[in-house]
């Protein structure tokens, strides 16, 4: 059976490897505005949206779609649009604990599963040079929060709970045992 790993990530692709080496990532188009009356989770939301797109274009395959979200105080910190914004995101985190929700969806013939995975990250403190400094890296553009805990982000976390692969992007454990019960219930 044909697994598709509706994902442009590179991190989404190194982890799904940990996983089975037998899938195909595509990328998906998809419009990522959350609808003003969307009351959902809003990473599984996504999920859905980019995994029922893939599932479109390949109907005799397993699709995963996936999304992370980072949020503090109930605000959603998205990828920093330039470096101000990224500014204002590592001030935000700075010494304080939030949540990152990676939700995944796998469907195909006619079934569908969604489930979320939380882990709760502590920034430390964070001094102006901290964050001119990880800014320069270039690191924080392409990822929710603006940090990337698998690289130099690393250096500003000072404690994690939880899974450390679902804030790089893919709970691998979780996914690992809710993509085995899927293939069963498709078999």
């Amino acid at each position: 059976m044909n697994i598709i790993l509706a994902s442009a990530s590179p991190r989404r692709r190194e982890l799904m490897n940990l996983i089975t080496d037998k899938f195909t990532a595509v990328s998906t188009d998809v419009d990522e505005t959350i609808p003003d009356n969307c009351t959902c989770e809003v990473s599984a939301y996504l999920a859905e949206l980019k995994a029922d797109k893939a599932a479109e274009l390949y109907p005799d395959s397993v699709v995963i779609g996936c999304d992370t979200v980072v949020k503090i105080n109930k605000q959603i910190l998205g990828k920093p649009r330039n470096a101000e914004e990224c500014r204002i995101f590592l001030s935000m985190l700075s010494g304080k604990i939030h949540t990152v929700t990676t939700s995944c969806c796998i469907t195909g013939f006619g079934k569908k599963l969604i489930f979320s995975n939380n882990t709760s990250v502590t920034f430390r403190e964070l001094s102006n040079d901290d964050v001119e400094w990880y800014i320069s890296t270039g690191e924080p553009f392409d990822k929710a929060g603006g940090y990337g805990i698998q690289g130099k982000g690393a250096l500003l976390i000072q404690n994690i709970n939880g899974d450390f692969f679902n804030v790089v992007g893919l709970p691998v454990a979780e996914l690992n045992q809710q993509l085995k019960i899927f293939m069963q219930s498709v078999k």
